[in-house]
């Protein structure tokens, strides 16, 4: 493997001194402490076919990194790891990474999900030296298509989600379009509020608080009232060990065509259905037998919902968990499944939970890494949400750009410690990307495949039965 620019640790001529100095919010933090944990990364893949000049990739990454305050800073904590705060960098590069790629075929095509496994989602982002994102770009060439170049962005999730690093890449190819006519205008983006002072008032002070309690009380309740079922880990892999890893799936474009027909006519969404599908595989993986509940989390982006709203191309983590407790019956159709989470998921986001959710970490947040064990115990035995669905739906992504044309846009999800078995969804180039991460050793690679598998042929065959 070749290696691209020089370690993050050596000064060189970069953009600009960011105006970032603020603490963490507590969701933020909570992210970031986890991180420490376990690595908890949002990762962005794109494919770019055509040549490219040398250092190209480099300048505009430089470029982007100029436009966006969060990728000029580091984290800094006291000594005990409490009170965290975003601090300015200046003249440190994102990292950039390239490999050059040999051999054609399945095994060189997949060479990103190697990297994704073997490197991006087990080795931790220097927070304490910064900057707060890393690249990758894989060159290889196609003996009839040509050139082509994977490019990998990675930031940990206290600073992103997918729509984060989707709008990311896409900037960063454009900026290299825009770098080879000539020089770039710096147009950097605003420096936004913490969270906290983006939530609508009602979601604000002691009505905040009060909600988020209420939240708590009554999903605390349904849960012990219903038991729903959990992914379980084959083996108790202790958090500081659990490591992420990747299996792809996708739908192409004849496929997803067919789901959303059906979807509009058994009046249910796309995510209604992949979660109904989630729910399927991990109940059959346990044996079920008879009736029962199972829980699935859905991550809600809220930037919309925002005072003033936040853009998708601003960096940040805007997007809140809701759980969704479901009742599964062997034999059943999947549709009445599918219309239970899309109706309960509507109801939760009218009644603005997402907020209440997000309120949540003001309260239950540790101070630090070393007051964590308790809620993370809680979470990983309790917790309602070990099977998780962040789908962003469609995300608009050019087939070309400049003199290039570019496929397979998507983005991964690592766990850390939040979940055992999570799909990240984003349906971009007429593609439905169906990226599952789990927790290696916890539950072995065949098992991961299988449920994959299962997930994906369960929504095909739901689709087939009910066009015929």
């Amino acid at each position: 493997m070749t290696t691209g620019a020089a370690p993050h640790r050596t000064p060189a001529p970069g953009p600009a001194r960011s105006t970032v100095r603020r603490p963490l919010s507590p969701l933020e933090r909570w992210y970031w402490i986890t991180d420490q944990v376990s690595p908890l990364h949002v990762i962005a893949r794109a494919r770019v076919r055509g040549p490219v000049p040398a250092g190209l990739w480099r300048r505009a990454l430089d470029a982007l990194q100029a436009r966006h305050p969060l990728l000029r800073v580091a984290i800094e904590a006291d000594p005990d790891g409490s009170r965290p705060r975003f601090v300015p960098l200046t003249g440190r590069p994102v990292p950039l990474r390239t490999a050059a790629v040999t051999g054609t075929g399945a095994a060189a095509d997949a060479r990103w999900q190697r990297e994704l496994n073997e490197r991006e989602l087990v080795e931790p982002v220097d927070w304490s030296a910064g900057p707060l994102a890393r690249a990758v770009v894989l060159t290889g060439h196609d003996p009839a298509a040509g050139e082509r170049h994977d490019l990998l962005l990675t930031l940990p999730h206290c600073t992103a989600d997918g729509t984060t690093v989707l709008s990311l890449i896409r900037e960063w190819i454009e900026l290299a379009a825009a770098c080879a006519s000539g020089p770039v205008p710096d147009v950097p983006h605003p420096v936004l509020p913490p969270l906290g002072e983006l939530l609508p008032a009602a979601h604000r002070g002691e009505e905040g608080a009060a909600r988020s309690r209420e939240q708590q009380e009554a999903d605390e309740f349904l849960m012990s009232r219903l038991r729903p079922g959990r992914v379980r880990p084959g083996t108790a892999v202790p958090f500081e060990e659990r490591r992420t890893r990747l299996v792809h799936r996708s739908l192409d474009a004849g496929q997803v065509a067919a789901l959303v027909r059906v979807c509009r006519r058994e009046g249910t969404t796309v995510h209604g259905a992949l979660a109904a599908a989630m729910v399927t595989a991990v109940a059959r993986d346990a044996g079920a037998v008879g009736p029962g509940h199972f829980a699935i989390g859905s991550p809600v982006d809220f930037r919309g919902d925002l005072v003033p709203p936040v853009s998708p191309q601003d960096i940040g983590s805007f997007v809140a968990t809701l759980p969704s407790v479901v009742e599964y019956r062997p034999g059943q159709s999947l549709w009445p499944l599918a219309r239970a989470v899309t109706t309960d998921l509507a109801r939760r986001r009218e009644r603005e939970e997402h907020f209440r959710a997000v309120n949540l970490f003001s309260r239950l947040c540790p101070a630090n890494k070393a007051e964590s064990e308790p809620v993370l115990r809680f979470m990983d035995e309790a917790g309602p949400i070990n099977l998780c669905l962040s789908n962003i739906g469609r995300f608009a992504f050019p087939a070309a750009i400049g003199p290039w044309q570019v496929e397979g846009a998507q983005f991964v999800a690592g766990l850390s410690v939040n979940g055992q078995f999570v799909g990240a969804v984003n349906t971009s180039h007429d593609r439905l990307f169906w990226n599952f991460t789990h927790v290696e050793e916890a539950m072995s690679h065949e098992r991961a495949d299988r449920l994959a598998d299962d997930c994906v042929s369960t929504v095909l065959a739901a689709t087939r039965t009910t066009a015929q």
